[in-house]
């Protein structure tokens, strides 16, 4: 098994693809009251949009709260891509970086396509908290969450 890697899925969503990442991009501080997953988020360092701010999140995994700083990297808003680097308490503890990248496809007929990729590497092989593919998972959950409440807009 490699230390390093890449897990990567796509989810299609039915709201405008605008929309959704109009709602990742300005209204993330809204996640907490519409997910199961999401408990909390607050700004940390910066605001809630600018590269360079970081945010403190509180989640859920595999049954497990956790809580970890995401650094916004970059943003790309021609493109709708939004790329992170995870880091503090638990995800530091088992990686060397972790970087979570999303990016929002338009479709032609409507909705669009969300793609979710993270980016790693670990301090070793054997981690003990969550893996990439339980933070994929996870990410994916979100994305039906916010979708279905922007349907009922």
């Amino acid at each position: 098994m490699a230390l390093s890697g890449k897990v990567e899925s796509e989810v299609e969503i039915q709201a405008p693809a605008a929309k959704f990442y109009n709602f990742y991009r300005k209204q993330l501080e809204h996640l907490p009251n519409i997910s199961t997953h999401v408990h909390g988020v607050r700004v940390h360092e910066g605001d809630w949009e600018t590269v360079g701010s970081i945010k403190h999140w509180e989640y859920t995994i595999d049954g497990k709260k956790l809580s970890a700083k995401a650094k916004i990297e970059s943003i790309d808003d021609d493109n709708k891509v939004i790329t992170y680097n995870v880091f503090h308490k638990e995800v530091s503890e088992d990686y060397k970086s972790f970087k979570g990248i999303i990016q929002v496809i338009e479709k032609e007929n409507g909705g669009g396509i969300v793609k979710w990729t993270f980016e790693y590497e670990k301090l070793k092989e054997d981690i003990i908290g969550a893996s990439p593919e339980s933070y994929l998972n996870v990410a994916e959950k979100v994305v039906k969450e916010i979708d279905a409440h922007l349907l009922k807009e």
